[in-house]
């Protein structure tokens, strides 16, 4: 009975958190699925027209070229944002002064909104005014026009994308390189490594399960790329910054198509879940724990 009671008061506890999620998170879930089987512009009633909106969305060019470029951003984005993040943490992780002013001028642009951070850096990367172009006339080179060129609009977001979530990524790596235990620097200082043996025969490896973890994180959120396209371009200059998530925006929230965008909801999250699959697979091939 003693158990039997501990049970009740524990779900008594939960209760709230619970209902939060089936009421916010699986209900949503569930109505978006069985919506993208029906025709709906909010206005008439949802017509039933099976899997019409999937074979619409895989005929349609638009749908393969924001895919395109969502990918296009997913392969510009992780290694730089992961390479740039452990930079920092291994930076941070020294014994020098000033380090917690350092780590909070590096995590400020984590806490602060994509659309303060977009429009700092529309400013920036402005093709007259901005600071880039500025420092590049100072050295002979004439600056592109960057989000206003189909060649340079991708890449400026995610430039603008690393230089704000590095700081997360240092966070996370800097997490896992203060668990590595001072000990194994000890004995290879005494065996007569230097820092780059130290780096790739200790460092690396034992920070692999916190790179995994920051490359699964990285992987999700760029596949949820939105605010920073948005705002910064709008999916333009000539589509060339289109991506899923801003298709779904445009398609329920600008067309009233909600059977469509809730269709590209579930393709999104079935390559996000192929995608994080397939790094759980491979990950027992370059992870070590323990």
């Amino acid at each position: 009975m003693k158990l039997k009671h501990q049970g009740l008061w524990a779900l008594l506890f939960i209760l709230p958190s619970m209902a939060g999620l089936i009421i916010f998170t699986f209900i949503p879930m569930t109505s978006s699925f069985v919506l993208s089987f029906f025709r709906w512009n909010l206005l008439s009633p949802p017509q039933f027209k099976g899997v019409a909106n999937y074979l619409e969305l895989l005929k349609n060019p638009i749908f393969w070229s924001s895919l395109k470029h969502t990918l296009y951003f997913i392969c510009g984005y992780i290694p730089v944002v992961l390479l740039t993040g452990f930079i920092a943490a291994v930076f941070m992780n020294q014994k020098i002064k000033g380090l917690a002013f350092f780590r909070a001028a590096f995590f400020i642009p984590v806490i602060s909104s994509w659309v303060s951070i977009s429009l700092l850096w529309m400013w920036i990367l402005n093709p007259k005014f901005g600071l880039v172009n500025f420092l590049l006339a100072l050295v002979g080179i004439d600056g592109p026009a960057w989000l206003f060129d189909p060649a340079w609009a991708m890449p400026a977001v995610i430039a603008t994308s690393v230089w704000k979530d590095t700081g997360y990524i240092m966070i996370i790596l800097l997490g896992g390189l203060q668990d590595i235990s001072p000990v194994y620097y000890e004995a290879a200082s005494i065996d007569g490594a230097n820092f780059r043996a130290k780096l790739t025969k200790i460092t690396l490896p034992l920070l692999t399960p916190t790179i995994f973890f920051a490359l699964i994180i990285s992987l999700i959120n760029s596949f949820q790329v939105f605010e920073q396209v948005w705002v910064m371009t709008g999916g333009g200059p000539a589509g060339s910054t289109s991506v899923l998530v801003e298709q779904i925006y445009k398609n329920a929230a600008s067309y009233n198509r909600m059977g469509y965008a809730s269709a590209l909801s579930w393709v999104l999250f079935l390559f996000v879940f192929i995608v994080t699959r397939v790094q759980f697979r491979l990950q027992k091939r370059w992870v070590h724990y323990g």
